[in-house]
Order: C-alpha cells, then sequence, then structure tokens
C-alpha cells in the first residue's frame, strides 16, 4: 500500500501547509492522513514519516499531572454526541506546552470519520499577550502624565481665572496646548501599531518628492528651535519618479530624524540616493553619536526598545512604526554604524505606481 496522500480530505481551496498553526487530522482508522508544516515544526517530528501512523503515536499529548490525554479523552470510543473540545494546554513527551483544540466529523451513525486536532506553541501566545499587556501599561503610563498636567492646568484656570494675568494665563495655556498635541500622538502610534499588526495599513499614494519631503522635516525641525548648522541634506543623484504615500513619508522621516536629534550627538546628515539595484530611492540619517552597540542591532526595531541609558521618555514605538510603515510601502530599513561613528538608518522605497497597494 502507497503512502496516503499528506492533503487527502483537505476543503477545497485550503492547503495545510499555509495554516500558521499546527494541524493533525486522522481517518477513522487512527491513522495520519493531514500533518501539516507547522505541526512538523512545533514537534520536530518530518511530515512523511508520520503519516499513516496512529495519531496518538504521533501526537502524545498529557495534562499538567503527567496522564495520557488521549486515553482520558478516547476520542474514538467517547461520545457520539461530541463536536469539539475546547482549547486547553497540554505538554508533549519533552514537555513541550502546546494550547490544543481538537473537533470530530462523525457519519449519520455517530461514529468518527475524520479527527482533526489543532495546536499551537503556548509559549508564543504567552509572549503576544505580555506584549499587549506590555503596550497598555507603557501607552497608559505615557498618557497620565499630560493628562494630570492638562486636568490640572484647566481646573486651576476655571476655579482662579481672575487672579491671574493675560501672561500666565497664556503660559498655562500653551502647556495645555502642548501636552493636548502629546496625547495625540500617543494616540496616533497606538493605532498605528494596531494597524500595523493587523495588516490594515492604508496608503494613499501619489508622487512624492522625497527630496523635498527631507528639506521640509528638516526645515520644521529649525523652525522648532534647533540650530539650522546641525543638519545637512546630501542628494547623491536623480529619482525616478515615486508614488508613496505623503503621510507616512513625513512619519518615517520625523521619527528617524528626531530620534537623531534625540539621541545622537554633532550634525545630523540626511543622505538621499536612488536605488542602484531596483528602480527607486535610498536614504540614511545619521548621526555622530555613540551609535548602536552590535548585540542591540536586532532589537532595534522591535516594540519598547529603548538604547541603554536612554531616557524612559517615550513609548519605545516610533522604530517599530517607521519600520510598519516602510515594509508597508514595500521597502526595507536596516540600522548600522554610521562613517562618523554614530548610527545610520538607512531605509530604501520602491517608486511603486498609483495602482500599487
Amino acid at each position: 500500500m502507497g503512502r496516503p496522500d499528506p492533503h487527502q480530505g483537505d476543503p477545497p481551496g485550503l492547503c495545510p501547509d499555509t495554516l500558521p498553526d499546527g494541524l493533525l487530522v486522522a481517518d477513522p482508522d487512527r491513522r495520519v492522513v493531514v500533518f501539516n508544516r507547522a505541526a512538523a515544526r512545533l514537534t520536530g517530528l518530518v511530515q512523511a514519516d508520520v503519516l499513516g501512523r496512529d495519531f496518538a503515536d504521533v501526537l502524545p499529548l498529557y495534562d499538567a499531572d503527567g496522564r495520557d490525554w488521549w486515553k482520558c479523552l478516547n476520542p474514538y470510543g467517547g461520545l457520539s454526541t461530541r463536536s469539539r473540545h475546547p482549547e486547553r494546554p497540554l505538554h508533549l513527551a519533552d514537555g513541550t506546552e502546546l494550547l490544543v483544540t481538537a473537533s470530530y466529523t462523525r457519519a449519520q451513525d455517530g461514529g468518527v470519520t475524520a479527527f482533526t486536532v489543532a495546536f499551537r506553541d503556548a509559549m508564543q501566545r504567552a509572549r503576544q499577550e505580555r506584549n499587549r499587556a506590555d503596550l497598555v501599561s507603557t501607552v497608559a503610563h505615557e498618557l497620565r502624565s499630560p493628562l494630570t498636567s492638562v486636568k490640572g492646568f484647566t481646573a486651576t484656570l476655571l476655579a482662579k481665572w481672575h487672579r491671574f494675568n493675560d501672561d500666565q494665563k497664556r503660559v498655562m495655556l500653551e502647556t495645555v496646548n502642548a501636552d493636548a498635541d502629546r496625547v495625540t500622538r500617543l494616540i496616533t502610534e497606538l493605532l498605528d501599531v494596531s494597524r500595523i499588526e493587523a495588516g490594515r495599513l492604508e496608503m494613499r499614494r501619489q508622487v512624492v518628492d522625497v527630496i523635498e519631503e527631507v528639506r521640509k522635516v528638516v526645515k520644521g525641525r529649525v523652525v522648532a528651535g534647533e540650530p539650522a548648522a546641525r543638519f545637512e541634506v546630501e542628494v547623491l543623484g536623480e529619482l525616478p519618479e515615486m508614488w508613496l504615500d505623503p503621510d507616512k513619508v513625513d512619519q518615517i522621516l520625523g521619527n528617524l530624524v528626531e530620534n537623531a536629534v534625540r539621541h545622537g550627538a554633532g550634525t545630523v546628515t540626511i543622505v538621499v540616493e536612488p536605488d542602484s539595484r531596483k528602480q527607486g530611492a535610498v536614504v540614511s540619517v545619521r548621526d555622530e553619536g555613540e551609535g548602536i552597540p552590535p548585540e542591540s542591532v536586532p532589537r532595534v526595531f522591535r516594540q519598547f526598545w529603548r538604547g541603554h541609558g536612554q531616557p524612559r521618555g517615550g513609548t519605545g514605538l516610533g522604530l517599530y512604526i517607521v519600520k510598519g510603515l516602510v515594509e508597508a510601502h514595500g521597502g526595507a530599513i536596516t540600522v548600522r554604524r554610521a562613517p562618523s561613528g554614530g548610527a545610520e538608518f538607512r531605509f530604501s522605497l520602491p517608486a511603486g505606481a498609483p495602482d500599487f497597494a
């Protein structure tokens, strides 16, 4: 008898190997007929070696008390009315924890025609839950300070309006306005993270002059009080027509320049050049600070990353959002040591097209 087809019994249009979770399907005789790539990765088994074997031998599972789960469950000999089992944590023989759910396909007489087991890495889910909890905690902490300030100043003005002169009122209202802007930025960051994680970033492409966008961001920093001599813009060639989302390009450049100003030192240099490998543009933002230690480079674009010795202010989401915005355009971003010794953030953007989304 030949080996079973690894995709025998798949629903039309569904390829189990594309699923992110492990999937095992057993036939009426308990033999494994589907064992996808995620299942092989989570268990360390080879797909071809498990097909045709008894499912309980392929995927032995134990509860927290060390009991064989399949003997307790008795999937093929239990109640004929059972249709599924809700997700629960179980363990492989080596102690690896999985989150497992199971469902039955039954004939009219109640017999099992297919037994389906889906499972995922419990550690990965725990990390995701910790990340969500960290995000909520961080944003709540960052929101508390400006909201406390807004509440304090507005309450003071309402209660003692006539005791303050115009200059005092202006200072207090300017502080309230700045704190309101800070809250708006925090909420915008939170929404950006949500859209990036869900893959729901909307791109509104139009022709964008990248060089002009760079100069606009630098001009904004100068107007805000930074000395013009601190910035240098270098253009190393003519760019093709670039179809990009202008708001997101401003956000990318603004975040990277602000990062260089806040955490770098010396001159901030922005280099714009055509992409020599494919049609598009490459932008590098360099500073002359201490740079990023090599051991920290893999973590730079993760949520909540802050360099060693950096102040705790901010959510630590800026570079994560920048990476998501660059990749939404079809580009890529890296960080390395700048020629002057500081950090260099280098990102590429393809030229795109009006119908590219």
